[in-house]
């Protein structure tokens, strides 16, 4: 069991430096088709190749989103990796599934929506509910099961919930939530309120009926909701090739008429690009989207997974792409910001999470009377 962090030694970082790469002579890989989208080879373009179109986005954004935007995804990697250090110390109990190696879709989706549009998710929700306002405070404290949590202690990792923010969970059933997330689009519209809803799920929950059901629902009532399906290739440990006779998820889509569009999700300024297409398409035409947005996690399915059905040579390849590393480069070469600056913005998020854990360490555990509050059932 690690020992607690004391006062005396620095704040642990993530390891966010540049990758050292190397020319290669080999020919460079041909443009991602989501049919083939599976083996490492195949999963992500090279680095150099990603980082030049995302420099080209980059140059439409001011510098205060972008900034924004990094500042938002390494939080999130801070966050996830205090997470991991204090769950192996016993501090947090249940199941516990972190969003490292995926924070450009979170950022990339949910930071190009209103402030009033909604958002619903999976059990994978720690990095969403923050993107989406909850402050890391009531979210470490949730995980804590403490009092001042966002659910008063009673939601944990897998049931963030924030009525004030929009954000309606955290679902624990696999699919669950994408009825709900449907039903949620069918209110806006009905209530004419203007509001877009994210629908997050992962690629295992593509074979539940209720994946087929709501996107025909969505496309025949014109309702103004982006599905977006998280895919991190395995769904626990089984991989997509193995769970689906298709391989491209967003061609599904196709089935319903509905639109669609495949996604590289180790980029940010990519999954920023397709969520505002989508964005424009829901709130002005009330249409729907499928996004299929490939990423790769680094930890396992959930903290008790030790991951045994993936190499390290696989994991390593994608470490070498990583959504953060890649950003932060971009952004260095486009002038938006220097070393100095990503130390800064790296600081503060070293100490928003050094705030959450002390919040969570003091907050007390709720009382008995709290115990069937909310609870219907």
């Amino acid at each position: 069991m690690p020992k607690a962090a004391t006062s005396r030694k620095p704040e642990k970082r993530a390891n966010l430096s540049s990758p050292k790469t190397t020319k290669k002579a080999a020919p460079k890989p041909e443009k991602v088709d989501s049919s083939t989208f599976l083996d490492v080879e195949e999963a992500i373009r090279e680095y150099e190749d990603r980082k030049a179109s995302q420099l080209k986005a980059i140059k439409k954004v001011d510098k205060e989103t972008l900034r924004e935007m990094l500042y938002q995804m390494v939080l999130g990697r801070h966050f996830e990796e205090k997470c991991a250090e204090v769950y192996r110390m016993g501090k947090i109990g249940g199941f516990c599934h972190l969003y490292i190696g995926q924070e450009a879709i979170a950022i990339g989706t949910m930071l190009s929506l209103n402030k009033d549009d909604m958002v619903i998710t999976s059990y994978r929700d720690h990095v969403q509910a923050m993107v989406k306002g909850l402050s890391p405070e009531s979210v470490m404290a949730e995980l804590y099961g403490r009092e001042g949590g966002c659910v008063k202690g009673k939601g944990g990792s897998m049931h963030m919930f924030s009525k004030e923010h929009h954000f309606y969970g955290g679902h624990g059933i696999v699919g669950g939530q994408i009825g709900v997330g449907t039903g949620m689009a069918y209110a806006a519209k009905y209530k004419r309120t203007g509001q877009v809803v994210l629908c997050f799920f992962g690629e295992a929950a593509v074979n539940q009926g209720i994946f087929h059901e709501s996107l025909n629902m969505a496309e025949l009532w014109g309702l103004p909701v982006i599905y977006i399906c998280e895919n991190n290739r395995y769904g626990m440990g089984t991989s997509q090739k193995r769970a689906m006779s298709a391989r491209s998820i967003a061609k599904k889509a196709e089935s319903y008429e509905m639109a669609n569009e495949f996604v590289d999700g180790m980029d940010v300024m990519a999954v920023r690009g397709a969520t505002r297409r989508a964005v424009e398409r829901a709130r002005n035409e009330s249409k729907p989207t499928l996004l299929e947005i490939r990423a790769y996690r680094y930890m396992g399915h959930s903290m008790s997974d030790p991951g045994n059905y993936r190499t390290r040579e696989e994991i390593l390849k994608y470490q070498e792409r990583d959504p953060i590393i890649l950003f932060k480069d971009s952004l260095k070469e486009a002038k938006v910001l220097n070393e100095k600056d990503f130390d800064e913005i790296e600081q503060r998020a070293v100490e928003a999470t050094a705030s959450a854990l002390k919040f969570a360490d003091e907050s007390p555990y709720p009382s008995e009377s709290e115990l069937l509050t909310d609870v219907l059932a």
